[in-house]
């Protein structure tokens, strides 16, 4: 497993705009979409990374808490499905129905969104405000497959805490540590 870290962009970063592949339901969506009146949630996953399994009923767990307050998730895969088909849309899908994902599973076939969110690794994630300004960029919680701590979401569901109530969160953000996006080579 390689271990690359998150980038760490600026907070107060506007997300930017996509109109990607939902293989949930095979419909295109938008960001305008699919955001949330308080808040969103943008999470870049795969299929086949361990860090991303270790960490799926997770965020299944805290997308079903949060989205009655108003905060919306969405998942986003990246990874070259050339010379990676364990992560293409098909198994996308498959992987979606076996997890309940309750929110959509994207697939960013040209690697333009993950490009201009500058995402580095899954699981990476991102959290927007109702202005769609970034609030929170880094890791779900400290435990990584194998460390035998507890997966429960804590760095995240902070963060969303404190947008929920309108609070500045002030806690030191870390990156999130996983596999690398599995970039296509032009």
């Amino acid at each position: 497993m390689a271990k690359t870290p998150s980038n760490m962009v600026s907070l107060g970063t506007k997300a930017s705009k996509f109109n990607l592949l939902d293989v949930t339901i095979d419909s295109f969506k938008s960001l305008d979409e699919l955001k949330g009146d308080k808040g969103t949630v943008i999470m870049f996953i795969c299929n086949h990374c361990p860090y991303v399994k270790h960490v799926n009923t997770t965020i299944v767990e805290i997308a079903k808490k949060y989205q009655q307050s108003g905060i919306k998730f969405i998942a986003i895969s990246s990874n070259d499905v050339l010379n990676y088909p364990e992560d293409s849309p098909k198994l996308m899908k498959e992987n979606a129905i076996e997890y309940n994902f309750c929110f959509p599973y994207l697939y960013d076939e040209t690697q333009q969104t993950a490009i201009v969110y500058d995402a580095a690794c899954t699981p990476d994630f991102y959290v927007y405000n109702s202005d769609l300004e970034l609030v929170y960029r880094g890791q779900l919680d400290d435990s990584r497959p194998g460390n035998n701590l507890p997966c429960d979401g804590n760095d995240l569901s902070h963060a969303l805490n404190f947008l929920i109530t309108n609070k500045v969160n002030e806690k030191l953000q870390k990156p999130s540590i996983g596999c690398n996006i599995k970039w296509k080579v032009s």
